[in-house]
């Protein structure tokens, strides 16, 4: 008897141990974040992650799934009385409304509607068909695209849980919204650019919250601020709304007493935004940095939900993928001899012709971007995450040695690498709208320039490494191109603000500096807004760095050349000076071949009259991007074609339709991209015959 009460006991232990084993485990499993489109009723709260509904307690825990189709599942709003969930889906293809019961179950369709261009929850515009919230317990509102051709623009339209035709409410555009208690009245945003990536906007398209009267028919907005006021939720004689309108200009809660006129701050974040807000029964949730928070609405308190997701995770399971069809960025070796690629977050090398395919980085937990090779050949720079921020990297070309950070400290977004020829440094742009450049050998970072109002793209290094050409946005004016000396730290305005400027080139010689500048203007009228029109504004310009540098495009003359015969040396025959001749001719090539391999190009810039000296390239008006020099060549692409222009022959030509391309540091190899195919082909005087693909399968 005692041994069996032992036994009972020591299993009682065994369960025991167990169970706070289990705690433990449950205390520090992983919370899960990127929780989007939040609702509530009473204390469940549904919310989508990573494409599909789920549905947690409202003090959080372990969440429960609720969808698993491979389309994309949002915007699940409860009914009034916490029974169902309307949601937007893409079950059968089309991004439609769909209903289900709160805890589950096969869905129901509730629209029926065309396919339109832009339907994407990562567009701009937002995706097509948007639960925004229920009128009563059988209505639910949705904002749909069927009626408009400008995805600006949406209706708000009614769908019926017992099926039949849609009904557009009365109002020429609407988008996040919510109805009054006796169902009267609506307060709603009459634009929709919460899925736009503007930040802080205090322009005419910044939403203010109105008041539709169903009986009377009229319109009032109540909420009138230059900031960005959405997202109304209508409780009572309050209606709650997300704004930026505090002094750190981050999206919080505010609530609007529709009797004393008044409006409260709710929510004090300061580090990300709260989005898409939604009202319950008792309280209001909405995201902030990826999770998931509880606004009560007796106490007005904010709490943070805790939620775990334990499941295979089945699109985190490694498998293999083609890359190939991912390529985010490119470049081509200092010799032609490879390709550099980017994509799915590592970085590769691809032969010309023979030999493998490299994944030179191997960081399946980071991310690489913005691959450049360094001119010498021995680095390849790049951009990574891998600290948590990004930083840049230096690599050997091979893949093989050790990998050196060569930033730290970083605070914001950085954008694309520029080597400078010589090697030494490499020069970047950031979302704070610098630019600055880095010591390969000291890490020494040196900011060029800051913009007042907008984020820098295009820069060059001068052939000699010791000047740099940059872009810079201007304040209520076009931008301007500028000259930094490495030497003087000296800034030269290369234009006077008058015509949209950018893309600088220096020319490989180092004596003229192209830029594509909007000032051609052949005005046209237009059969749709009978008025004048203005196309094809570009064209490519170039200006002389010095005084003395006679111009390309100066005016010609052909002129007659006198010669004079030169009296005959006594006792030379006619035989020996034509031997004379070829060997004074092979003396002045081996002379002018040493002087070319021991001249340096030095940059030399008048800054006095340098805005007088710019003239326009003989080629059509039209848009123009991406320059590069290569001798008396200048290369460019326009619209979709890639073209050189002949500086010598003033003639342009065109060398086929690629969309991308990338000389060679030695100025003998390009590499070109057109229909998803790249191949490495020498530099090009003609049309381009790109039969060589490169292979981007990797054994």
């Amino acid at each position: 008897m005692q041994s069996c009460r032992l036994a009972i006991s020591a299993r009682a232990w065994l369960f025991a141990l167990a169970f706070s084993i289990l705690l433990v485990h449950r205390s520090h499993a992983e919370e899960a974040r990127l929780l989007r489109f939040p609702a509530i009723h009473g204390d469940q709260i549904v919310f989508s992650y990573a494409g599909d509904l789920y549905t947690v307690e409202a003090s959080g825990g372990i969440a429960r799934r609720l969808t698993s189709d491979d389309g994309y599942e949002m915007f699940p709003r409860f009914s009034p009385d916490g029974r169902w969930i309307a949601f937007t889906a893409q079950y059968d293809g089309n991004t439609e409304v769909y209903l289900m019961p709160a805890e589950g179950g096969v869905p129901k369709r509730l629209t029926y509607t065309e396919t339109v261009p832009r339907d994407d929850v990562s567009d701009r515009m937002g995706p097509n068909n948007i639960v925004m919230t229920w009128r009563d317990q059988t209505t639910i509102v949705y904002r749909s695209h069927r009626l408009e051709w400008n995805p600006f623009k949406g209706q708000l339209t009614l769908a019926s849980v017992n099926g039949g035709v849609p009904e557009t409410l009365p109002l020429p555009r609407g988008a996040w919204c919510s109805f009054s208690p006796d169902g009267k009245r609506l307060a709603y945003n009459r634009g929709f650019r919460e899925f736009r990536t503007w930040k802080r906007y205090r322009g005419g398209q910044a939403d203010d919250i109105w008041i539709y009267d169903f009986d009377k028919k009229t319109t009032e907005r109540i909420i009138d601020d230059p900031a960005q006021d959405i997202f109304p939720m209508w409780r009572g004689q309050n209606i709650y709304f997300a704004s930026d309108r505090d002094a750190n200009k981050r999206m919080n809660l505010f609530v609007y007493n529709l009797d004393s006129k008044s409006t409260r701050q709710l929510t004090w974040f300061t580090q990300f935004d709260i989005k898409f807000p939604s009202l319950g029964d008792q309280a209001i949730v909405f995201e902030n940095g990826g999770y998931i928070y509880r606004f009560d609405l007796t106490t007005e308190t904010t709490t943070k939900v805790r939620i775990e997701i334990d499941e295979d995770f089945a699109l985190g399971r490694g498998r293999w993928i083609d890359v190939s069809k991912s390529v985010a960025g490119s470049d081509i070796a200092p010799d032609g001899s490879r390709a550099l690629f980017d994509a799915r977050g590592d970085v590769f090398t691809v032969p010309a012709k023979n030999g493998p395919t490299r994944n030179i980085t191997q960081t399946p937990g980071a991310h690489e971007r913005n691959p450049v090779w360094s001119p010498d050949g021995q680095w390849i720079a790049y951009i990574s995450d891998a600290s948590g921020e990004d930083e840049i990297y230096l690599c050997p070309q091979d893949g093989i040695g050790k990998t050196k950070q060569l930033t730290t400290g970083a605070d914001t977004y950085k954008y694309e690498l520029r080597w400078s020829p010589d090697s030494k440094r490499i020069l970047w742009s950031d979302k704070k709208n610098r630019l600055q450049f880095v010591d390969i050998t000291s890490q020494q970072v040196t900011i060029v320039e800051q913009s007042p109002v907008w984020e820098m793209h295009d820069f060059t290094w001068s052939p000699d490494s010791q000047w740099i050409a940059y872009t810079r946005p201007e304040a209520r004016r076009f931008p301007d191109i500028y000259l930094y000396s490495l030497e003087t730290k000296q800034k030269i305005a290369v234009t006077d603000g008058w015509f949209d400027v950018g893309s600088p080139e220096f020319s490989s010689d180092g004596q003229f500096l192209f830029f594509v500048s909007r000032r051609t203007f052949n005005p046209q009228y237009g059969q749709a807004e009978w008025n004048y029109i203005y196309t094809d504004m570009q064209k490519i310009f170039l200006v002389t760095l010095t005084k003395e540098i006679k111009s390309p495009l100066a005016p010609k003359s052909d002129e007659v050349k006198i010669t004079k015969d030169e009296p005959e040396k006594e006792g030379q025959e006619p035989e020996d000076k034509s031997k004379a001749k070829e060997q004074n001719k092979v003396d002045d090539d081996k002379t002018s071949a040493k002087k070319e391999r021991e001249k340096k190009v030095v940059v030399n810039v008048d800054a006095d009259g340098l805005p007088q000296r710019i003239a326009a390239l003989p080629i059509p008006a039209a848009s123009y991007r991406h320059l590069a020099s290569a001798g008396d060549k200048l290369y460019y692409l326009r619209k979709g074609k890639l073209f050189l222009f002949d500086l010598k022959k003033q003639k342009e030509t065109e060398l086929g339709n690629f969309n991308q391309y990338r000389i060679s540091a030695n100025r003998k190899k390009m590499l070109v991209a057109g229909d998803g195919a790249y191949s490495i082909v020498d530099l090009p005087t003609a049309k381009i015959d790109a039969k060589d693909k490169l292979d981007l399968t990797m054994d």
